[in-house]
């Protein structure tokens, strides 16, 4: 659910001047970073073997201090957005870190004993095994949008599978990224889990180190940088990436329910999340109809949101201004803008209200960069043949939403378009379900974690075969002749 994070803001701070620099400013930071890096890296070497009580220890650990932070974090979050409800950082950041703890707590013990069995026919009386080991060392690159979710979410994960965890916070947060990193030393000796904060420069060495497994969320473009740079070490990555998450209303969708969850799924944390719908698809009859009932739907969820505390503001200037650039530059190109509130934006307290567009067409920023934002283009369909064609024409999204009723329609959008999630008839909450992995595909990332799928991102599955004493093995030993013609003729029936 991450977005344009420290990477990023290079633009944001305005703090290269040249390539030399760069290079500099990265040799230092990388150089502060290696020591914290190797002692973990001792660590584990010296005790790869991470029993349950120890595991569980960590969680419940992680458990406290979220209670213990709840309003602290929450309190810098609002402090670093210039205005984000304390009720939606519990709603969208905590409530899942909370539901995603219990249900390691719940499950790791299961997921540790991994598998075991006899071994095939012709392998007879051998047996197999699959045993989940700790990678060692994983990396945890975080951005702003959801700052305590996706730091504590993998570090759930990464701690359940038995590893040591490195987590680089977002300098576009610096309150959180300050109050994040004591909470954590308070909690946690340093060779289990320690922050990074710092700069860009800090966050691009970061990414170089060799990592037994590198997470990262943020933007498509930074990801191609991040991936880079593990591959020096071949470091194994988990890439969470963003891109244009569709929703489609079908012609059987109960039409208010449908126009105000994506209306929500939009305008929570002002659209800044990566599995936010970024464009909707509607029967061409119905193009109008979504303004009016949009309009009607965010004055029931967020009355006059420029003056609402519940209604977040754009986390920076650079990004308001990139928001009130789409909108102007959409409009230029012959889109029309709908706002659903009276009240003019306000871009000294970065308050952005929510614009619906129409008209839009491939030629426009808004159609081809990720919104991260209040701003909702909308597309007509005439049947869904095209709807599901228009989506498959594009990069493979993050999220995808589809509302309907009949099933068979559902089925079909399902079938023929490929995405790194669906919510059918909802927005957003397939993140919040701990049995689905979460993760992208294509431009909008790889691999996935949550629940069992992040305990099996980051342990090695160990398979082992144990053979046993008596066995056939031998049969098939050289040199080669009528025993060994027999049985492979068995072998290759």
């Amino acid at each position: 659910m991450g977005h344009n994070l420290e990477l990023d803001s290079l633009h944001e701070a305005g703090t290269v001047t040249s390539a030399q620099d760069t290079s500099a400013d990265e040799g230092v930071a990388r150089a502060l970073l290696s020591p914290r890096f190797d002692a973990m890296r001792r660590a584990h070497d010296a005790s790869p073997h991470v029993d349950w009580p120890t595991r569980k220890r960590h969680l419940k650990a992680l458990q406290a201090m979220l209670h213990k932070y709840r309003e602290p974090f929450a309190n810098a979050i609002d402090e670093d957005f210039g205005g984000r409800s304390v009720h939606e950082t519990d709603m969208l950041e905590l409530f899942p870190s909370h539901g995603n703890l219990k249900h390691a707590l719940s499950h790791t013990r299961r997921w540790m004993r991994g598998s075991r069995g006899w071994a095939n026919l012709w392998l007879l009386p051998a047996r197999r095994a699959v045993v989940p080991q700790p990678l060692g060392v994983v990396g945890v690159i975080v951005p702003w949008n959801y700052p305590l979710f996706l730091a504590v979410g993998p570090l759930t994960d990464a701690l359940a599978a038995g590893n040591r965890v490195m987590i680089k916070v977002s300098e576009v947060t610096p309150r959180f990224a300050e109050v994040f990193a004591a909470a954590v030393a308070e909690t946690f000796a340093p060779e289990w889990v320690t922050v990074v904060t710092g700069d860009a420069q800090a966050a691009r060495a970061f990414s170089t180190l060799p990592f037994d497994h590198l997470l990262f969320t943020g933007a498509t473009s930074i990801g191609h940088h991040v991936m880079r740079a593990a591959s020096e070490h071949l470091t194994p990555v988990t890439l969470e990436l963003g891109g244009k998450s569709p929703a489609i209303i079908g012609r059987g969708a109960r039409w208010e329910h449908a126009v105000e969850r994506i209306m929500l799924g939009k305008l929570v944390n002002a659209g800044q999340t990566c599995v936010a719908p970024d464009y909707v698809l509607v029967p061409r009859e119905k193009l109008d109809a979504f303004v009016a009932t949009a309009k009607q739907a965010a004055a029931r969820l967020y009355p006059d949101a420029v003056n609402n505390s519940q209604y977040t503001s754009i986390v920076s200037a650079r990004h308001f201004e990139r928001l009130s650039g789409l909108v102007a530059e959409a409009a230029a190109q012959g889109a029309t803008s709908y706002e659903l509130f009276d009240t003019p934006a306000q871009a000294s307290r970065r308050r952005l209200p929510p614009v619906v567009l129409t008209g839009v067409h491939d030629g426009m920023r808004v159609m081809r960069e990720e919104i991260f934002g209040p701003l909702l283009p909308v597309v007509p369909y005439d049947d869904l043949d095209a709807a599901i064609a228009y989506v498959n024409e594009r990069p493979r999204p993050l999220a995808l939403y589809v509302f309907d009723t009949d099933n068979s329609r559902i089925d079909q959008v399902v079938d023929s378009t490929i995405s790194g999630g669906v919510t059918i008839n909802d927005t957003l909450l397939h993140v919040a379900e701990h049995a689905l992995p979460f993760g992208g595909v294509g431009a909008s990332g790889m691999g996935g974690y949550h629940g069992e799928a992040g305990f099996r991102t980051f342990s090695k599955e160990k398979p082992i075969f144990r053979q046993a004493r008596w066995n056939g093995a031998g049969l098939l030993n050289p040199p080669y002749g009528k025993v060994f013609a027999t049985m492979i003729r068995q072998l290759l029936r």
